[in-house]
């Protein structure tokens, strides 16, 4: 009984003491983990604390960086501005200076004008002391030496002609020197100018065109049964087809090069269409046709644009369209046309004159070619009609109408047109000329230069632009050189037609030859 009276008791006190031994533990854990939980808030501060001071300083020196990066690049910007305003500033005064020098250029080559003027006066001067000379001379001879009248007049002029060849081969010389130094090299500054500014393509086109044939079989195919399909080709096109023993090629030919073009397409596309009879042939004729005047007028707009010219009649467009398939000795007309534009649109601003208007006549100053085979007259006179049709300014009208000085030029704008469309078809490979036509002009060269007295040899060479004469130095002093290559320059000018110019070299060379035996 004490065991199981005792034995209830120990166990609730054993079970109050577990429990107050649990809660003790519980609350020292609850303790220690409050303590730890704290010590980790407090950890977590120092720790965010530290993490914002150091994304602070980094955001300060990413800051001070882009600052940094910042300015670096606004003053780099800052010192690429300050040198460029320097270096306009040194072109402006570059172009300050050359303006002056120019300036005083023209000024001294007015002077030496003046001066050459001067000299011719005082050569003048001296023709008449020596007509006053001759006389006292006819006078004295007939009284000392007895000599007749013609006796002494030809004593006289053998005398004279020598001393006047002297005087005059170094006044020339001198003469030349001055004026070339100055006149030359501004002449050259503009053409030069000009010409290098405009660098345009020239194609060659002919009265002839070829098509090429997939195979020999095409050419029975466009034969036709009993020839129907080539007489419909010729009556619908109005261009001649020429089928010969050529491998794979036809060849067609016409004078009109719209009609050839309009032929050649329309070949070209039975060809690839493969159904070729006379019905066909027409449609696709004519289609091909209205097809071709869009063409031509797309590229008269072209043309316009490109030169920027504005404001033009639709029928000049299209006329200007034309030239894109006309050529004058091989150059094609349109291309010459924008060239001559160009040319006289730099000559303009160099003169400072209003380069739109000497572009607009460059540009329309061929305008007759498109349809001078179809209405009698020169291209010149027919284009200045059309210019005068169509609304355009009489200073375009005249230019146009006097380009090729069949008319007295009225205005600057006439000379210029004049010399830029000298200096288009002049340029070396921009015409074509026949073999024969090149020979002819190479041997008349020579043989103007071969008349003169005292002329040992003479070779024309750079395919006719310069030619060179070898003369013997034992009839023609340095003195008569000069003379010679003057006079050879006069003859050439009078004898012979020619694109450009000529250089002509007098050549007077000594030689002395002994023999050791």
């Amino acid at each position: 009984m004490i065991i199981m009276i005792i034995a209830p008791i120990v166990v609730l006190a054993s079970a109050f003491f577990g429990y107050f031994l649990r809660k003790q533990l519980a609350e020292k854990k609850l303790q220690d983990a409050e303590e730890k939980a704290h010590q980790l808030i407090e950890q977590a501060k120092r720790e965010a604390d530290a993490l914002r001071k150091e994304q602070e300083l980094e955001g300060k020196d990413l800051l001070f960086r882009l600052r940094q990066e910042f300015e670096a690049s606004t003053q780099g910007r800052r010192e690429e501005l300050t040198n460029l305003e320097k270096r306009l500033s040194v072109k402006e005064d570059n172009i300050d200076r050359r303006m002056a020098l120019l300036e005083k250029k023209e000024k001294e080559l007015e002077s030496r004008h003046e001066a050459f003027r001067a000299q011719e006066e005082a050569l003048k001067a001296k023709d008449k002391q020596l007509a006053a000379l001759i006389n006292e001379e006819k006078d004295r001879l007939q009284k000392i030496a007895s000599l007749t009248m013609e006796e002494a007049k030809q004593v006289l002029l053998a005398r004279l002609s020598e001393e006047l060849n002297n005087e005059k081969a170094v006044l020339i010389r001198n003469s030349e020197e001055e004026i070339k130094s100055s006149a030359e090299k501004k002449a050259r500054e503009i053409i030069s100018l000009a010409i290098q500014r405009c660098a345009v393509e020239h194609t060659v086109e002919s009265t002839v065109s070829v098509v090429s044939l997939p195979n020999d079989e095409m050419k029975g195919r466009i034969i036709g049964r009993e020839g129907r399909n080539i007489r419909a080709l010729e009556m619908a096109t109005g261009i001649d087809v020429i089928i010969d023993d050529t491998p794979e090629a036809v060849t067609i030919s016409g004078f009109d090069p719209v009609r050839r073009e309009v032929a050649k397409l329309t070949l070209e596309k039975l060809m690839f269409d493969g159904r070729i009879h006379p019905g066909r042939i027409e449609e696709v004729a004519e289609k091909t046709r209205r097809e071709m005047d869009d063409k031509i007028k797309e590229e008269g707009e072209r043309a316009a644009f490109e030169i920027g010219i504005h404001g033009l009649h639709i029928e000049l467009i299209r006329l200007l369209g034309r030239l894109r398939y006309r050529t004058s000795y091989g150059q094609n007309a349109l291309q010459h046309s924008k060239e001559v534009a160009y040319l006289m649109g730099v000559m303009a601003s160099e003169l400072n004159m209003d380069f739109r208007i000497s572009r607009r006549i460059g540009l329309l100053h061929d305008i007759g070619k498109a349809i001078d085979h179809q209405v009698e007259g020169t291209h010149a006179r027919i284009g200045a009609e059309l210019a005068k049709k169509y609304g355009e300014s009489n200073e375009v009208i005249s230019a146009i109408e006097c380009h090729h000085e069949e008319q007295e030029t009225k205005s600057i704008l006439g000379v210029m047109a004049i010399a830029a469309d000298a200096i288009s078809a002049a340029r070396p490979g921009a015409r074509r000329e026949s073999l024969e036509t090149y020979v002819k002009r190479l041997n008349k060269l020579e043989s103007i230069a071969n008349l003169f007295k005292g002329v040992e040899k003479s070779y024309a060479i750079q395919a006719g632009r310069e030619i060179r004469v070898i003369v013997q130095p034992d009839k023609i002093t340095d003195n008569d050189a000069v003379t010679m290559a003057r006079d050879l320059r006069k003859k050439i000018e009078e004898g012979m037609e020619y694109p450009g110019q000529i250089k002509i070299t007098v050549i007077r060379e000594m030689r002395a030859i002994e023999y050791a035996k």
